[in-house]
Parts: structure tokens; sequence; C-alpha cells
């Protein structure tokens, strides 16, 4: 079996595949997915939404999934599935583990899209019993569109983002009524249209705002969720056997931290510059290895725009050194890309990515270097909690190569 390539991409969901659409055409390419097929989380996403950004088209996940696929061998990238990156053997050589035994993959660049996952109810430290019944989204999802499993009869969702309606909407494809969607917000996080639509008769939900999971009921299955109001700090049980815990998410960094890339306290992920560059020459990040969570197709897009810098450190090219690094004030929690180098191309789509901890209908957006304002803009779409909030990347345009880092707040 060849261990030689140009490219090896970790990670065969939507960025990792639309990388190896744009680089296999013109270089050997691997993409090396951990699952049995390769195609990511929109494998088990089974409904509309997906492929708007990057394709212009409105699909369910699985074809969106199928497609990512067809575009990468049809440019001639090798996918192998089942395969499991589990360390390094040098700068940009990896060591895989498959149904075929142990070995080593070099190439000239490594690509790591390794996506994110939510945070499961261990590390949120929800007290209670442990009976089954309790699952996160991408869980719940696998187990109703790929096991074709049922689960229960009356659900509570927990989180009221994007992520938690496409939950709702596969408790519903299994038969499951969702009781109750909470969030420990003041409004629900996700888009204004999707909370219309999630309370119409269609679906029925009732979310509570400004609450939150206290206690877990029942074993060996799950009976009840204890629900608090912040404000007031009443209680009150909630009768359900399905508990699924959305948001909270965390990037699959495991083999980013195990290579010493230099990682974002923040985002949890590795830090990249506007190119998607690590710190680890010949070592790229994508997708939401970087900014857990956004949508497939904004991180299929960064597979496209990592091309060219794969391309220009495959011809020899090697960037500046030197750059600026950018920061973020309360209530922002994270900004990506983190690094802003001379010579260098905007970030993908113009966009810094960034995630807020409180709703800003109206937010003033202001980059400060040095004592000084070099950049501000007032954008016509919230910051809001749950989503990743978007700037126009101009706003750092007045930004000094040579000056300190900037910091970037809202007013």
């Amino acid at each position: 079996m060849r261990t030689d390539y140009d490219v090896a991409i970790v990670g065969g969901g939507p960025a990792g595949l639309t990388a190896a659409a744009e680089l296999s055409r013109e270089y050997d390419v691997v993409v090396l997915e951990r699952e049995a097929e390769a195609g990511g989380i929109p494998r088990h996403s089974d409904h509309l939404g997906y492929g708007m950004r990057d394709m212009r088209t409105f699909t369910s996940g699985p074809a969106y999934a199928r497609r990512l696929v067809a575009r990468a061998t049809a440019a001639g990238a090798e996918l192998r599935t089942r395969a499991m990156v589990t360390g390094w053997s040098g700068g940009t050589s990896v060591d895989v583990t498959s149904p075929a035994g142990r070995q080593r993959i070099d190439a000239r660049a490594v690509i790591l899209a390794t996506g994110a996952r939510e945070r499961p109810r261990s590390a949120r430290l929800i007290p209670g019993d442990r009976g089954a019944g309790v699952y996160t989204t991408g869980h719940l999802q696998n187990v109703v569109h790929l096991q074709g499993r049922t689960v229960g009869r009356r659900a509570v969702v927990v989180g009221a983002e994007l992520v938690s309606y496409s939950a709702v909407l596969t408790l519903r494809h299994a038969g499951c009524e969702t009781a109750l969607v909470t969030t420990t917000h003041r409004s629900p996080e996700s888009y204004a249209a999707f909370n219309a639509v999630a309370r119409t008769p269609l679906l029925g939900v009732r979310i509570a705002t400004r609450t939150r999971l206290t206690r877990i009921i029942g074993t060996p299955t799950l009976r009840a969720v204890e629900i608090e109001d912040i404000d007031t700090g009443s209680r009150r049980v909630v009768e359900c056997d399905t508990l699924v815990l959305t948001g909270d998410w965390i990037p699959d960094h495991e083999l980013a931290r195990a290579a010493g890339l230099d990682m974002d306290a923040a985002t949890v992920g590795p830090l990249t510059d506007t190119a998607l560059r690590t710190s680890r020459d010949g070592v790229f990040a994508i997708g939401n290895l970087l900014h857990p969570v956004d949508t497939a197709d904004v991180a299929a897009l960064d597979g496209r725009h990592v091309a060219t810098a794969v391309r220009a450190r495959l011809r020899g090219e090697h960037p500046a050194t030197a750059g600026v690094r950018l920061r973020v004030e309360a209530p922002l929690r994270w900004i990506t890309p983190g690094v802003l180098r001379p010579g260098d191309t905007a970030p993908a789509r113009h966009r810094l990515l960034l995630w807020t901890e409180d709703l800003v209908r109206v937010p003033r957006v202001v980059a400060r270097q040095d004592g000084r304002v070099v950049g501000r803009r007032t954008l016509p779409w919230p910051a809001s909690p749950g989503r990743v909030f978007r700037v126009p990347s101009s706003i750092l345009a007045g930004v000094d190569p040579k000056g300190g880092p900037v910091t970037v707040s809202l007013r």
C-alpha cells in the first residue's frame, strides 16, 4: 500500500473533502478518515439546509456528504476509511492504524480537518442518576439515522442553537416528542426564523429561556430532569425518557496537541494565520477544528481557502515569520484566525470568526493596537451566543504589521 503523498488530509468531513477536491487535480492527495464512510457529520444529519454557501444548493445532510465524496474522488483523491491517525513520525509524517495494520504516511504537507464534538454529560458535570437515554446531538443522529434504532417517547433538549433544532428534527423523525428546549440565555441562540418555525404547530417546541439543567433523575433508565429558573432559583421536574445535550463544542484537537502546535487557549484548537498555517511548517488546520462550531458549508470553504497556501508550500515558498496576534475582550470569547502576517491573503470569505457570550443586537466592533483605534464597524447583524459571529476582515486594514497585538471588542 502506498505510503508517500504530496498532501495528507486528516479527516474526511466537509472541510477535508473540499480541500482534497481542490488539490487533487495537481497533487497526489490522500484523505485519512477514521469512520467507515467519509462525509463527516452531514452523513447522519438527515434534514435539509446543507450546501448553500459552497455548492449553491439546498439539500439534505446525507446527499451533501455524497456530493462531497464524489467531488473529491472525481478530482483524483484517494480516500482511506477506517484509517485512524494515531500520532506523528516527523514534521509532516503521520502514523496510521487501519484494518490493514499500522503504517507511516509521509507527505510534503498535512492538513488537519478533524472537526469538533459536543461535550458529553461527564464533561458538563451534571449531577444526578446515571440512567440510559442521555445523548449528544451527534450520538442521537448516529443512533437514529445510521443505525436505524429508536429512542424514547418524550425528550428534553438542552440548548437552543442551530444544532439543537437539528436534534429536534431527529427526535421527530424517531417518533419522539420534544417536551422542552431549555437555554441559559435570555433568548434562543439560533436565528429568529428557526426559533419561529420551532414554535409553530409543525414542531410545537416550548422554549424555556434563562433556565438550566440541575439534575438527571432515573436509573436504570431516565425518568425526568430537574430544571432551575436562573433568575428566581425555583426548580421544577419535567418528565422525560430522553435527554439531548446540544452545543458546548470542543475541537477534536488531540492530534494537534500531539504535534506540539501552538494552541489557542480560547478556541482550544491550533493557532493559525489567515492562510490557515499552523506553527509547524507544512502543517495546516481548517474547519471546525478552528471555529467550533460553524455550519458545514463554511467549514468546507476553509478547505477551498487553504489550497492556495498549500500550493505555495509545495512550491517551496515560506511565509514571513513575524505576525500580529489577534485577541478579544469580553463578552467575546475567541477569534479565528489568530495571527495576521504581512503579505498574506485575507481570511476565508474575508471574514473574521468570533464567539460571543452575550447577545448584542447592534454590535459596534472596534479593533485597537498599541492604544489606538485601527478599525471600527457597526454591523447590521447581531452578535449572538450559540453561533459564530462574522466580522469583515477589512476592520484590520489599519493594523501596523510591526506593532503589538490587536484587541477586538464590542461596544
